[in-house]
């Protein structure tokens, strides 16, 4: 009995022993991961510094060396190496991990870009400009294009108030009197499929100016969402809030503003969205036609000059513009939702 009880003990400490070696590499293994996952941007960005100093310029390619492009790998390498230290140091900045794989990737395709314009010149400098050449435009014309953004968002900013506010009014007449939804519904059927674009012709007959004009065609492109998911937000609501509501003797109003709009949050942030990026197709097309100043001006007159540089350029501004936009209207949606489950995070 001994002899087994003996025996018995030894195997399993020695089965105990194999599962703590076996934990240990699996720990290890994630550690290794871990941290080529955490590094692989800076190592990326190595990569992109060096094959811009040491692979020579093609011999086609006529125009003068810029330094921009060399300066923004410098800065990529410094930020990414403090981002990674900091990480380790402090075990904070969970998001930059997350997205460490995605911005290595980043920097290699955009050193890839290089490659086959600056370097090797295999796509045509005049339709592909280098990355030394767009942020060329960045230096030179960064207060021009500044003044253009800031005039296109006076422009996007005056169209989607009016957008939004008459949607807002129009989704929860419809949704709420049957009165309004009778005579309103069918113009709202009507109208609402037809892009705003499509106005063109009308709004510069219609308006004394083609800003004016402009405006008017944003706002028709928002409206039109805003109004359907309104009106379906407020159809939605269960009867039995409204039946508490009158029980606690709340009028029609007061149903409207405490009950009603409070239910519907979250179709009219979805129509916000909508709206909001229909806004943006129409903004640029209501720039290339008829205004005369704004970032879509901006593109197409540099189109028009052959000026492709600026307009990757402008395209760039726009991206990282409507981005922000976009990020700060999810930020008040989630401050407005809180207490929403399952919804998209931005």
């Amino acid at each position: 009995m001994k002899k087994i009880y003996k025996t018995t003990s030894f195997s399993f400490l020695l089965k105990k022993k194999e599962g703590r070696t076996k934990g240990k590499k699996l720990i290890n293994s994630i550690q290794q991961k871990h941290y080529i996952r955490l590094f692989f941007p800076f190592f990326s960005a190595i990569i992109a510094f060096l094959l811009q100093i040491i692979v020579p310029t093609s011999s086609e390619y006529t125009q003068e060396e810029l330094p921009y492009y060399t300066y923004f790998t410098i800065i990529c390498l410094v930020i990414t190496a403090i981002a990674s230290v900091y990480y380790l140091v402090t075990k904070r900045n969970q998001r930059y991990l997350y997205k460490a794989y995605f911005t290595g990737v980043s920097f290699l395709v955009l050193a890839s870009y290089n490659l086959v314009t600056l370097k090797f010149s295999i796509l045509k400098v005049l339709f592909f400009p280098s990355p030394e050449r767009i942020l060329n435009v960045f230096v030179k014309d960064f207060q021009f294009i500044l003044e253009c953004v800031a005039h296109s968002s006076a422009l996007l900013g005056l169209g989607l108030l009016f957008g939004i506010t008459t949607g807002l009014l129009t989704g929860i007449l419809i949704g709420w009197n049957k009165n309004w939804n009778y005579w309103l519904d069918p113009i709202v059927k009507v109208l609402g499929p037809i892009p705003s674009t499509a106005f063109v012709p009308v709004a510069l007959s219609a308006f004394a100016t083609s800003y004016q004009a402009s405006v008017f065609l944003i706002a028709l492109s928002v409206w039109f969402p805003v109004t359907v998911l309104t009106n379906s937000g407020i159809s939605n609501v269960k009867n039995s809030f409204f039946e508490v509501a009158s029980t606690l003797g709340a009028t029609e109003f007061q149903k409207v503003i405490k009950v009603a709009i409070p239910g519907a949050l979250p179709n009219i942030f979805v129509g916000l969205f909508n709206g909001t990026v229909s806004s943006f197709l129409t903004l640029m097309t209501a720039e290339m036609l008829g205004v005369k100043y704004g970032i879509g001006w901006y593109i197409n007159w540099q189109r028009e000059i052959m000026g492709y540089a600026n307009v990757y350029a402008g395209l760039i501004t726009i991206a990282i513009w409507f981005s922000l936009i976009i990020t700060i209207l999810f930020k008040i949606r989630d401050h407005f939702l809180k207490w929403q489950k399952g919804f998209i995070r931005w």
